[in-house]
């Protein structure tokens, strides 16, 4: 077996006990569900009546939402990466990982994997409340599911910065506080509540190269929920907005993988 073999087969390991420390811990599962049902709620009931989408008078905000609170949540929902392994790290459990024969990266495999689990609870308990509040998917159900599935790719990736986080400090507060300083101007700076061209020009032209707009916009085409009388920024990141999100999770691991494997081995050996 190779080496990247036995890492796989480490990390699967690590899944799984971390989804099992996840079904025993049922208060962690609840209010990570009920923080994007408030979002959904507050953006559709309390915000969203207020946001106007510039020649959409016909058009059901809610749809226009759904994609950019999905992206969000998947975004924050990468800070608990990051929070569980310094958790980890505070308690020990990681010098019982090295005391073990396997291999280094397989911890932070099983990390990133398992929170593909709960990211999809989080995505399955969202589209439920969207459909409630109004939400609709207008399209093929395998596009619904390749939006999806690339929600969820994305996801993995930034699960691998926020665990690079985890790793380079020493507490599960400061994992919190550091994350969101980078988290909500990347959330907020995009198409994620508004079209990107109601922004001034310096933060439309961030907004339109952030990530996070990428995958707002290609969930909305994959569930057909674009606004019909308003065209999309030229860019190219929003005019091939998948392409752009599959590049940007390809550059993400190529340099936060080997980064956060690097100073796993640097944190356990501290």
């Amino acid at each position: 077996m190779t080496s990247i073999a036995y890492a796989l087969a480490d990390g699967a390991i690590i899944a799984k006990r971390n989804v099992i420390k996840l079904k025993r811990l049922p208060d962690v599962l609840v209010f990570t569900t009920m923080s994007p049902i408030m979002f959904v709620l507050l953006f559709a009931y309390v915000f969203g009546g207020s946001i106007d989408i510039a020649g959409s008078s016909n058009f059901n905000y809610r749809e226009f939402l759904l994609a950019g609170i999905f992206a969000q949540t998947v975004v924050f929902g990468a800070t608990f990466s990051g929070a569980s392994i310094a958790d980890d790290m505070q308690k020990g459990i990681i010098d019982r990982f090295r005391s073990l024969p396997m291999a280094r990266a397989g911890v932070l495999i099983g990390r990133t994997a398992s929170d593909i689990v709960n990211n999809s609870i989080s995505l399955v308990v969202m589209s439920m409340t969207g459909l409630l509040v109004g939400w609709r998917i207008r399209t093929s159900i395998p596009e619904a599911i390749g939006g999806f599935l690339l929600i969820l790719l994305f996801a993995y990736a930034i699960s691998w910065v926020m665990s690079y986080v985890g790793l380079l400090v020493r507490s599960v507060e400061v994992v919190n506080n550091a994350s969101f300083m980078v988290i909500f101007p990347m959330t907020f700076i995009a198409n994620t509540f508004v079209p990107s061209q109601n922004l001034p020009t310096g933060l439309r032209t961030i907004a339109e190269w952030n990530p996070v707009s990428a995958v707002a916009q290609a969930a909305r085409n994959a569930f057909g929920n674009t606004i019909p009388e308003t065209s999309v920024s030229n860019a190219w990141s929003m005019q091939n907005p998948v392409v752009y999100v599959l590049l940007s999770v390809g550059v993400i691991l190529a340099i936060f993988v080997p980064l956060s494997v690097r100073q796993y081995k640097r944190a356990a050996a501290r």
